[in-house]
């Protein structure tokens, strides 16, 4: 049972509490009275904002779309006058542009082209919207005279400044200096860079906006003009400076030349001019059986003495007129080698050129036609140089074919080079080049057979013979022409190899070797087997002997002097060997000469002498007789020999000396049987001689000057 005490004080607590939240409540409901009035004035408020905003609206909306119509009404009227004004301006242009176009391009390019670009524009506008109307011819009229005048600008800048390369220029840039390592490369400039430039910009718009590739005719037309007025310049460089003061090419690079496999033109040996000017006497004055001498080519180890002098002057006076027609032709040769160089760098810097300025398809096929014309001209100026060698080959003049030589070799040295720079043309370009190759080849390749055939069947002709038994001229014109084969020994080889019937996957170097080898061996053997037959012609068996000797000597010397026997030895091992046989054969018949002469000096019908005895008559006959025939056989054959000659001054001493003894010993013998005995009174007149004085007299053999 809870306290009374308690339970009133408990009751007082709740029953304040229960006041407290009576008061709360009373205040909520107060609060929630303001609150439902001040709901009640805002609906009151936004509903009136809601009715004025509604009265608002009706009245801007209207006036909005009003405002906004009248805006693009704005827009219509202005695009329409922009509009106007740019249809108005095409109307205007043939007067705005009238006195530009007339004036034409020259000296303000671009502005001249803004005018045609604006013309342009009026033509394409009229023919979309207004096809019939006259302004549309009118500035179609403008436009053709504008596109006409663009046209002529660009031949005129092409004509002005399109100038041949001068020849020193086109000299450098094919010449090589071969203590170079780095070579420093000659740039052609056809044209200034500003005109480069200007007609570069007149192609491209002709070719975008012109609709007309009559320009690229014109550019080949002018542009091949001047590719051959160049190498007609240069042509005349060597025939103006060649033969007067020999500068044969460009004085600002120092050049080399040799017979490699380089793009250069490689300068032609100094002995084929001479070799002409023999070849052609031969030709003309041995096998068309006129007179004709010796000729005699230097050699080690030959006296050139007065009888040889005699006979160079003959010749160079003989034959003087001949040389100077030679040395031009000499020159015609450098400068066509020349010319093939020439065209192939020139033909390399026109397509840099042309790449620039005409369109990249039809590139290939200009070019090919601005070459035409040059390369016409070469390839007609050999094909004439073949017709020429093939006339003088009918008339027997083997020489024509030392002008092939040099310039086959350049041509196929060049040929890689030539067939890289006409890539694309053609095939009737590229063609050019082997068609002349081949006429070269084959007409090449005839003269060599002809000429060895001559040298089989060149008649023996008694007044064409050495009088002294030395060489005769068609040793001397057989080696002179050989000597050439080994300056040109791959061209030659290729020039046999081309008449060839076997595959031509054989045709390599050794096999064009072995070829030439084999020519060589059979132009010697030739001229072995006609030697010997004219040999015959000589009455006298050792005068025959002395002429074969030395023929066969001087045919080995100039083997070997230069290295022809190397050539030979490829398909002859023994030919070197089988030439000193043959040399030692025709001594030994030399020396039977002598035989008639040492024949009285032997023991043959001696008579036997007792010493102390008497001899008969018949037997001092015997004896007189052998001395009178020794006196009067050397003194014959010494007189008759005296005019023999061997120019080479180890095979004449070798065989005076061999001679010396042999005749000596056999007479020293001889006096000192008979010196005991007395078969005349008169010893004086059969004891003529001294042994020293006949070696001193057989001293004097072969010696024309003594």
């Amino acid at each position: 049972m809870i306290p009374t005490e308690d339970a009133s004080a408990r009751k007082r607590e709740i029953e304040e509490k229960l006041k407290q939240e009576q008061e709360t409540l009373s205040f909520i409901r107060e609060n929630l009275e303001k609150s439902d009035q001040l709901t009640k004035n805002m609906v009151s408020i936004l509903s009136s904002f809601e009715s004025r905003l509604m009265q608002l609206e009706n009245s801007i909306i209207p006036v909005h779309k009003q405002t906004e119509n009248l805006q693009r009404l704005q827009e219509n009227v202005d695009k329409t006058l922009s509009c106007m004004d740019h249809v108005i301006s095409y109307y205007h242009v043939a007067k705005d542009t009238d006195r530009i176009i007339r004036e034409g391009p020259t000296g303000r390019l671009d502005e001249y082209l803004a005018c045609i670009a604006r013309i342009q524009k009026a033509v394409e506008y009229f023919q979309d919207n207004n096809p019939d109307s006259p302004e549309l011819n009118t500035v179609k009229a403008r436009f053709e005279k504008g596109k006409e005048l663009l046209e002529g600008e660009f031949r005129s800048l092409l004509t002005r400044y399109s100038k041949p390369v001068p020849p020193i220029l086109i000299l450098d840039a094919i010449s090589v200096d071969e203590e170079l390592e780095v070579q420093e490369e000659v740039v052609l400039e056809h044209l200034p860079e500003a005109v480069l430039q200007d007609i570069i910009c007149i192609a491209g718009w002709l070719v975008e906006y012109g609709r007309n590739q009559d320009f690229m005719n014109v550019y080949f037309q002018i542009r091949s003009n001047q590719l051959d007025r160049s190498i007609k310049g240069l042509k005349e460089h060597f025939r103006k400076n060649s033969a007067s003061s020999g500068v044969l090419y460009s004085p600002a690079v120092q050049t080399k030349r040799k017979d490699t496999p380089t793009k250069k033109a490689p300068k032609r040996p100094g002995t084929i001019r001479k070799a002409q000017n023999l070849l052609k006497q031969y030709s003309q004055h041995g096998l068309d059986g006129k007179k004709g001498g010796s000729n005699l080519t230097p050699l080690e180890g030959y006296d050139h003495d007065l009888r040889v002098k005699h006979l160079s002057d003959a010749l160079t006076e003989k034959h003087g007129a001949a040389t100077g027609k030679d040395d031009v032709l000499d020159i015609e040769i450098d400068s066509y080698i020349h010319c093939i160089s020439a065209f192939v760098k020139l033909a390399q810097s026109e397509y840099v050129l042309l790449a620039e300025i005409i369109p990249e398809h039809h590139q290939k096929k200009t070019f090919d036609s601005l070459i035409q014309e040059a390369l016409d001209n070469l390839m007609l100026e050999g094909e004439n140089i073949v017709a020429a060698a093939r006339r003088a080959i009918m008339r027997h003049d083997y020489s024509a074919v030392l002008t092939i030589f040099p310039i086959l070799r350049h041509l196929k040295m060049n040929k890689s080079e030539f067939d890289t720079t006409l890539q694309g043309t053609a095939a009737s370009t590229k063609n050019k080049l082997p068609t002349l190759i081949t006429s070269m080849e084959t007409i090449g390749a005839k003269a060599l057979e002809e000429f060895a055939d001559s040298i089989k069947n060149d008649p023996d002709k008694e007044y064409n013979m050495p009088k002294d038994g030395t060489v005769h001229e068609l040793t001397s014109n057989a080696i002179l022409f050989l000597q050439q084969l080994l300056d040109f020994h791959e061209t030659a080889g290729a020039m046999l190899a081309s008449q060839e019937t076997s595959s031509a996957t054989s045709y390599t170097s050794d096999f064009n070797k072995r070829l030439l080898s084999s020519y060589i061996c059979k132009v010697l053997g030739n001229l072995q087997l006609n030697l010997l037959s004219k040999s015959k012609v000589y009455e006298d068996s050792a005068l025959s002997a002395i002429f074969l000797h030395n023929n066969y000597n001087y045919i080995l010397k100039s083997l070997e002097k230069s290295e022809l026997i190397q050539l030979v030895t490829v398909t002859q091992k023994r030919a070197e060997t089988s030439y000193r046989e043959l040399m030692t054969q025709q001594i030994e018949t030399y020396q039977r000469s002598w035989l008639k002469v040492t024949e009285h000096l032997t023991e043959r019908n001696m008579p036997v002498i007792q010493p102390g005895t008497k001899l008969k008559d018949k037997e001092r006959q015997v004896i007189k007789d052998k001395f009178k025939g020794f006196n009067d056989g050397l003194e014959e054959l010494c007189k008759i020999q005296k005019g023999w000659a061997i120019p080479d001054k180890e095979q004449r001493d070798l065989i005076r000396y061999n001679q010396k003894k042999a005749v000596s010993d056999a007479y020293r013998a001889f006096l000192q049987r008979c010196a005991n005995i007395s078969f005349t009174k008169n010893p004086e007149k059969y004891h003529k001689y001294r042994p020293e004085e006949v070696e001193e007299m057989i001293e004097k053999l072969f010696d024309t000057s003594a």
